[in-house]
């Protein structure tokens, strides 16, 4: 059993990474479609969510006698801004960008789902239901970008 708390504290700590590393993205890419309102609305608010699910990830690490990875923390953020930083050189970096956070929401779903697996297995509820919480914003900006992304296209090739 202490082989799966192991690697549960070790993807809590890759999930906490992940938001850090969503933020620096969300931020990066929040002063580039201005634009684009409603889009730029979106990711404001995708990035409270962010926040807010970094505080939440923190706390349940925690509350099983473990810290955050500075380390991968930095990562991500390393990460992210390089990802950022290509962008500028991109003349279509509204679309690209619009199908890279749709593939990183994606991701983020899936990290949830395995995440609430482990939790339920150690029966650890308190877990189980942020991160079910974490996982249904992450689908609704999912959602969004997907049924966004023709209406995004088609006001970014309209300018063209």
């Amino acid at each position: 059993m202490s082989n799966l708390h192991n690697h549960f504290i070790d993807w809590l700590r890759n999930a906490h990474a992940m938001e850090e590393q969503a933020e620096t993205l969300l931020e990066g890419m929040k002063t580039r479609v201005k634009e684009y309102p409603q889009l730029q609305s979106r990711i404001i608010q995708h990035i409270q969510e962010t926040k807010q699910q970094q505080a939440q990830l923190k706390t349940c690490i925690e509350r099983l006698d473990s810290s955050t990875s500075t380390l991968k923390d930095l990562a991500g953020k390393a990460i992210a801004t390089g990802q950022v930083m290509s962008g500028v050189f991109m003349e279509d970096e509204i679309v690209k960008g619009t199908i890279g956070a749709y593939v990183f929401e994606n991701m983020e779903i899936a990290s949830y789902i395995t995440l609430i697996a482990a939790a339920e297995l150690l029966g650890d509820s308190q877990t189980k239901h942020v991160l079910e919480g974490i996982l249904l914003q992450e689908q609704e900006m999912s959602d969004w970008l997907l049924a966004n992304m023709p209406t995004i296209t088609k006001a970014y090739l309209s300018q063209k």
